[in-house]
């Protein structure tokens, strides 16, 4: 548990937003600041399915993928340290689920960006799957 005169951190914080706002990025800077573990949740998922994102998608179909974030999100959530920064992959706030257990479990974040930045920054990402469909058609 973080303590300060203004403020008590008693739970995770959660970035969510879209592909390219930043939530890995800031989700690190915030996590260092603040001296609390930093965990990716597309990695985390990854780990677990020895496969890259885009192999699930492909392999098994986006509702399978969601369900494996669902899990991974939830561990998370629940694993302690309980006082640590989580970024999720850009599609996780709009599971019904993922978005009830955000909400009701932790602090979201989410983190807003200019079209023209996140295309920028996305523009020639080939490891997301949504990106990949797009390229495909």
């Amino acid at each position: 548990m973080i303590r300060n005169p203004k403020f008590v951190l008693d739970k995770p914080i959660v970035m969510v937003g879209l592909m390219g706002a930043g939530k890995t990025s800031v989700g690190r800077a915030l996590a260092r600041s603040l001296d609390i573990p930093f965990v990716d949740s597309d990695s985390e998922i990854e780990n677990a399915a020895g496969a890259s994102v885009v192999d699930i998608f492909s392999m098994y179909g986006e509702q399978e993928f969601r369900r494996a974030e669902k899990s991974v999100i939830e561990r998370l959530l629940d694993a302690k340290p309980s006082v640590k920064v989580i970024s999720t992959g850009e599609g996780a706030f709009i599971t019904p689920a993922v978005r009830e257990m955000v909400l009701n479990r932790a602090i979201s974040v989410w983190l807003k960006a200019d079209l023209d930045l996140l295309v920028k920054r996305t523009n020639f990402r080939h490891t997301r799957p949504m990106i990949r469909t797009l390229w495909l058609i």
